[in-house]
C-alpha cells in the first residue's frame, strides 16, 4: 500500500528482492492540471511497468476492499505513504501485520510531512524507522531504524529521495528477520517529543518578515519543491528558492531590501539578514539572484511582502 514517489523505492526493492508482492493497493487517479487530466499515483505506474495487479478503492475500508485483501491472504502488508487510515481488520488481517516505512526517527514526527518538518525546525538527522501499525497515528511497535545525518543545505527535495532510498533497502534487509522471528518489537513513548507533522499547505509558504532569519533560511530550504517558500513583490508573487544567513546588521524594517549587490539581494528581516540567492517571479522562469537583478528594475528600500 503506498502513493507517492516515496513509496516507489520500497516497491522496487521488493519486486528485487524476489518477494511475490500479490497487489498493489494505492489511491484513485486524481486531476491534475489546467485541463484537469486524470493522472495515475506514481505507485500505480510503477506497479504496472511491474506488471503487477493494482487496485484502488476510494476507501480502503470498503466491505469489497477487505474481502480482496482476504481472498489474497498476505503473509504481511507493506505501508508507505499510503494516505489513508487502515481500519482494525485489515491491520490484523497479515500473519506479520502491517508493516509501515516511515520518515522519521520515531517516536519524533509523527504525521503526515516528517521530512519537511525535519529540515524546517533545523534537526541535524533524519531517518527511517519500520514500524508494526496499529490503530494509533504511528504509535505502533518499532521493528527497525536507520539514521540519515541532514547537511547544511539539505531541502526537503534531497531529503526526501535519501530517506526513500534508505527505507527500501531498510525494509528489505528486515523483512526476512520478521519471518524468522528475530526481531524484537520496541513499544514507543505514549508522547512525541516533536510536534505533530501536520501536512504541507500553500500558506505555510508564505514568508512573516518578522521572523528571524535563521528560522526563515530553513522555512525555505524545507518547503522546496513544494509548496514552496514565497513572499510578494509589487502584488506578484515571488518565490524563494535558495537563501543564506547574512552578516549585514543594517538598520531597516522587516521585509526591506538593504543590498542588491553581489548576487544577492539581502532582506532585513525580525532578527537578522536573510540573502536571496535564487528566486521566481510571478510568470518568469527560476533563476539566480544576479540574473533576475538584470531584467527586474528594484532598488534598496523596497519591502517584500506588502
Amino acid at each position: 500500500m503506498g502513493t507517492p514517489d516515496f513509496a516507489v523505492g520500497a516497491l522496487d526493492s521488493l519486486v528485487a528482492a524476489s518477494h511475490e508482492v500479490a497487489a498493489v493497493i494505492t489511491q484513485p487517479d486524481k486531476p491534475k492540471g489546467r485541463k484537469k487530466t486524470l493522472t495515475p499515483p506514481p505507485v500505480k505506474v510503477r506497479a504496472l511497468e511491474h506488471g503487477l495487479q493494482v487496485y484502488q478503492p476510494a476507501r480502503v475500508r470498503e466491505a469489497v476492499c477487505i474481502e480482496k485483501l482476504k481472498e489474497i491472504s498476505p503473509d504481511v502488508i507493506v505501508v508507505a505513504a499510503f494516505g489513508q487510515i487502515i481500519p482494525k481488520e485489515i491491520l490484523e488481517l497479515p500473519r506479520y501485520g502491517c508493516i509501515n516505512v516511515h520518515a522519521s526517527l520515531l517516536p519524533k514526527y509523527r504525521g503526515a510531512a516528517p521530512i519537511q518538518w525535519a529540515v524546517i525546525d533545523g534537526e541535524k538527522e533524519s531517518g527511517v524507522t519500520l514500524m508494526r501499525m496499529d490503530e494509533g497515528l504511528d504509535t505502533g511497535d518499532m521493528i527497525a531504524r536507520t539514521v540519515i545525518p541532514l547537511a547544511e543545505d539539505e531541502t526537503g527535495g534531497s531529503l526526501f529521495d535519501r530517506l526513500s532510498e534508505a527505507g527500501a533497502k531498510l525494509l528489505t534487509d528486515t523483512l526476512p528477520l520478521v519471518e524468522q522471528g528475530k526481531v524484537q518489537y520496541e513499544p514507543q513513548p505514549r508522547e512525541s517529543p516533536t510536534p505533530y507533522a501536520r501536512m504541507m499547505t500553500r500558506e505555510l509558504g508564505r514568508i512573516d518578515w518578522n521572523r528571524p532569519a535563521a528560522e526563515l533560511e530553513r522555512l525555505v530550504r524545507g518547503l522546496n519543491p513544494w509548496p514552496a517558500a514565497y513572499t510578494s513583490l509589487h502584488g506578484k508573487q515571488l518565490k524563494l528558492w535558495k537563501t543564506r544567513i547574512g552578516n549585514a546588521e543594517a538598520e531597516g524594517f522587516p521585509g526591506e531590501i538593504l543590498e542588491v549587490s553581489g548576487g544577492a539581494l539581502a532582506v532585513r528581516t525580525g532578527d537578522g539578514v536573510l540573502e536571496i540567492l535564487e528566486l521566481q517571479l510571478e510568470g518568469k522562469k527560476r533563476m539566480d539572484a544576479e540574473a533576475f537583478l538584470r531584467g527586474c528594475r528594484i532598488g534598496k528600500g523596497t519591502v517584500l511582502g506588502r
